[in-house]
This record gives C-alpha cells, structure tokens and sequence, in this order.
C-alpha cells in the first residue's frame, strides 16, 4: 500500500530532528508543507521536490500530500514541533481513506519539550498542554481549560501565546490563573527555540501578564512547588534532595 509520512521536525533545526525524521526526508521524493517550516528544511535536505502552501490553506496541503503519496511518490508532510500536537497528523488522518493511503507518523520534538529544556526542568510533574488560539477552539472552552488546569495546580505549557490580532490574550489567560495561584507563582518564556534569536527568562505570574510576546514564544506556568534555581524554572519532582 502507498504510503504518507507525516513527520514532526521540531524547531527546524537539523539537530532537533529525530534520526527518524532526517531519515524520513533524506529518502523522500516529495516533501510538502506551511512555507516557513520548508524554508527551514531545504538546506538540509537538497535535491528534494517541496510544495508549500502558505498559512489558513491547512486542508489543501494536505490533499497535495496524499494526491503526490498515491500517486507513488515518496512523500512526506512535514510540520513543526511533533505532528500530533496542534499539527496536521489529525486532518492528514481524517482524509487518508479518501486517497487509499497509509499513514505513518514520525514524532518530533515539540516546544513544550525543547522550550523546557532551555528554560531547566518547569514540567517535571503532570502539565496541561494548553493553545490560547481561538481559530479552531472557542475562547470559553480555552478559558475553561485554563482555570480547571490552575484549580488542579498543573504546570502548563501554553503555545500560541499572542499575535496582532489577540495582544492580550495572554494578559487575560494570567488573569485566569491568577484566581487560583500566588501572583508570585514562578513562570518562563522561551523564544525563537532552536532558532536565530533563542532565548528565555524566567519571571513571575505577575509579570508574565504585562511581558509582550508572539506567537513564536512558548510559555510555561509552573505550579505551587516551581522555583527558580540560579536563573532556571526548576519543578521539584519530589525525590528527598
């Protein structure tokens, strides 16, 4: 049976690719995806036939993979982070039978991983994955999200913090978590990860909710047992230390 790849390439950089995933794309004919994470791509692997398809264009995308893919051709979507997290693993899923093609998923390195290891260990114990992007998911059911998540005292990882369009998003989103947790809870941001301009900085909730930051920034908000450790957002796992 004909075969699509879809594979996670973390920040799109080629050491925070999986050997999975470079092994993936090294033997592909085709790779397709958003035009930015192409471009992020293309110097590593040369050679190669990449189709892209810029931002709100998601479902088409994925129909040019799984038209190359049974057409014959090596083919792999690619995206950032891991596919299954707020990637086109799903939709890819979704629509696969339409083209009588078999999916496999090569998982990457999503932000919530790699932006906790810059920023030291904020999710050592359970952490809510949480997307302040209103596009696909109502508003209320995010801020329901949020507040259940700061009511059960979970770390979290929020991606999609703040564009133009939603500057204070993540203003409101500390405004939520502020009803259940000390102002003083200790937080982070991690920037550009793996990328041109990386960065961090821890902080605290209070902070947070008046830092400007973009949708290039992952935010992490720690528990009631987060601390900061000579500059670093360190979760106690619980071990006697």
């Amino acid at each position: 049976m004909k075969k699509l790849y879809v594979v996670g390439i973390g920040a799109g950089n080629y050491e925070g690719m999986t050997v999975g995933a470079v092994r993936v794309l090294e033997n592909a004919d085709v790779i397709v995806g958003y035009t930015v994470y192409c471009d992020l791509v293309k110097p590593y692997f040369t050679g190669k036939e990449f189709i892209s398809t810029p931002m709100m264009r998601e479902t088409e995308r994925c129909r040019l993979a799984l038209e190359h893919a049974a057409s014959g051709k090596v083919t792999a979507m690619i995206c950032s982070g891991d596919a299954g997290i707020y990637g086109m693993a799903s939709p890819i899923l979704e629509l696969a039978d339409e083209y009588g093609v078999e999916i496999e998923i090569v998982a990457g390195v999503t932000a919530a991983a790699s932006g906790a290891a810059l920023l030291g260990s904020p999710l050592t114990c359970d952490f809510a994955v949480l997307s302040l992007s209103d596009l696909l998911t109502p508003m209320e059911t995010i801020e329901k999200r949020i507040a259940c998540a700061a009511q059960a005292d979970m770390c979290m990882a929020i991606y999609n913090p703040s564009s133009k369009k939603r500057s204070d998003y993540l203003k409101n989103a500390c405004g939520i978590i502020m009803k259940y947790r000390s102002p003083d809870t200790v937080c982070g941001i991690a920037k550009n990860i793996g990328r041109e301009g990386e960065s961090f900085e821890v902080m605290t909730l209070e902070k947070l909710a008046g830092t400007e930051v973009d949708m290039f920034t992952t935010v992490f908000i720690g528990n009631s047992s987060t601390k900061e450790i000579n500059g670093k957002m360190v979760t106690p796992r619980g071990y006697k230390i």
